[in-house]
């Protein structure tokens, strides 16, 4: 079978920049045009900035924080075939250094889905990227929403829109009877009232009556199926070491989310291949936390290999001892895909 190599631009890029609180500032060399972004500041005290193209670009919620979607006119302004315009917010586009993380669903807002009991009211999927972002309305009472994906999502991400509740999480290493909260350093909780005790389908995910995603309100669900070569979802277990463990991804990172689910609290740790461009892979955000990136000593650290991640610190939020369970997700910096258009794994 013949391989062609993509680039690692085409539907998942960090791109990293400086702010100079100018108006309608472009930001470019994303490498396509995004459909979620997620925007942070590193060197100071800032909320996390989270945008996407179904909702809008001027439409921000912040993954630190239980708040209600807003209308800023001075955040995101466009996404744009390279990138992005910015306005004159500070937490976007202050005199600081900045990460953005960029995703590739559709292109656009998308269309209705109606493969769920809820038609969403958009849908903006990439089938091949296993990405898709969906908008719905919740009705209080047990429901089923499409992502559009035709595979089984490993990881859904809920915020409700218009209540003040946290955001939900799935991840198919706790299965369908738990859930996190991306802004909570929370261990995995368990109700029935999340995704109904339902593994998703290829088609849709379940949703219960829990106001965080299936009340009578609007919420937004980004939804991530594994693609070989390109994503993983999974989970590893701790071991006290700074010799941590190896986890098999099968492409070499450019993203790396990690958290622990169980034994204890701890926080979301997120990592990329541009902020360290060689290893050790120590500056961290925490998607719970406004907190500027962490840099010091060896709090958090990994190496990024070619086929998967180094855990080279015994820390609680990293790797304690073998009673802790971590999960994560991540991104490919060079996939691979065969020349059926089916991503592959590395060489």
């Amino acid at each position: 079978m013949a391989f062609i190599t993509f680039q690692p631009k085409d539907y998942f890029n960090t791109k990293l920049y400086t702010g100079n609180a100018t108006d309608n500032r472009t930001v470019t060399g994303v490498g396509f045009q995004p459909d979620f972004t997620w925007i942070k500041l590193r060197n100071s005290v800032s909320q996390h900035e989270l945008f996407d193209a179904v909702r809008g670009a001027n439409k921000p919620i912040s993954s630190n924080l239980d708040a209600v979607q807003s209308t800023e006119t001075n955040r995101l302004k466009s996404f744009d075939s390279d990138g992005f315009t910015l306005g004159t917010g500070t937490a976007v586009n202050g005199s600081y250094t900045f990460s953005s993380w960029n995703w590739k669903a559709g292109t656009g807002q998308g269309s209705s889905n109606t493969d769920g009991s809820i038609n969403t009211t958009y849908t903006s999927v990439n089938t091949t990227a296993g990405i898709s972002i969906s908008q719905y309305t919740g009705t209080g009472s047990n429901a089923t929403i499409g992502h559009g994906l035709g595979a089984v999502p490993k990881m859904i991400i809920v915020k409700n829109l218009t209540n003040a509740n946290a955001w939900s999480v799935y991840h198919a290493s706790l299965g369908a009877t738990k859930y996190l909260a991306l802004n909570e350093t929370d261990a995995a909780g368990t109700a029935s009232d999340r995704w109904q005790d339902t593994t998703p389908t290829s088609s849709v995910f379940s949703i219960g009556t829990n106001a965080n995603q299936g009340g009578s309100y609007n919420y937004i669900a980004y939804c991530f199926a594994e693609k070989k070569g390109f994503s993983k979802f999974g989970s590893v277990k701790g071991n006290g070491s700074d010799d941590g463990p190896f986890i098999y991804t099968g492409f070499k990172p450019a993203f790396y989310m990690h958290k622990i689910y169980n034994g204890s609290t701890g926080q979301w740790l997120m990592f990329d291949n541009k902020r360290n461009e060689s290893n050790v892979v120590n500056k961290f955000l925490k998607t719970d936390s406004n907190e500027a990136e962490g840099t010091s000593g060896t709090a958090n650290q990994v190496d990024f290999l070619s086929n998967g991640i180094k855990i080279r610190e015994n820390n609680g939020d990293l790797n304690s001892s073998t009673s802790n369970d971590y999960l994560y997700m991540a991104f490919a910096e060079h996939p691979l895909v065969a020349s059926n258009g089916i991503p592959a794994t590395a060489r």
